[in-house]
């Protein structure tokens, strides 16, 4: 399935309340979490002590930040839609996030997106997607919450 193409205002509405798309799966590694360590300065041990979670962690192993499951929502944002005439995106808020499940190292994540609402404000888009992230294999969920995003039209 290709990528759903939006080019105005008048598109989104006619799409609230539909499932916009699923992004395809994204394997989480123990790199990408080591650098999300490093760039945000997070090094807790459960992330990054490959050894100590043998040991001492419930799950076993490590698993990624929760912030940094959040942070890959835009490629998979990216991979569902493709917003034509406009000049700038902005991300404006997030709502009723709750980390649910944890990713552990080598999971594939995927999300699901729904456009909940759709608004304009003074000539500005205002999206409302809920969101939720999938880890393969695994009935719950890693997050569920609302993303808000503004699309300021050609």
């Amino acid at each position: 399935m290709g990528k759903l193409v939006v080019r105005s205002h008048e598109e989104f509405e006619k799409l609230v309340g539909t499932q916009l798309g699923i992004s395809e799966y994204l394997t989480v590694t123990q790199d990408q979490i080591n650098k999300f360590a490093d760039a945000t300065l997070d090094h807790q041990w459960i992330h990054v002590d490959e050894e100590r979670v043998k040991t001492e962690s419930a799950f076993g192993s490590t698993i990624a930040h929760g912030y940094l499951t959040l942070s890959l929502l835009p490629y998979m944002w990216d991979q569902i839609i493709q917003v034509e005439n406009i000049k700038m995106l902005v991300n404006y808020g997030i709502d009723n996030f709750r980390f649910n499940q944890p990713v552990l190292v080598n999971s594939r994540i995927r999300t699901k997106v729904v456009l909940k609402s759709v608004a304009n404000l003074r000539g500005i888009t205002k999206i409302q997607l809920d969101i939720c992230m999938e880890i393969e294999g695994n009935r719950k969920p890693a997050f569920e919450g609302v993303m808000t995003f503004l699309y300021h039209f050609n």
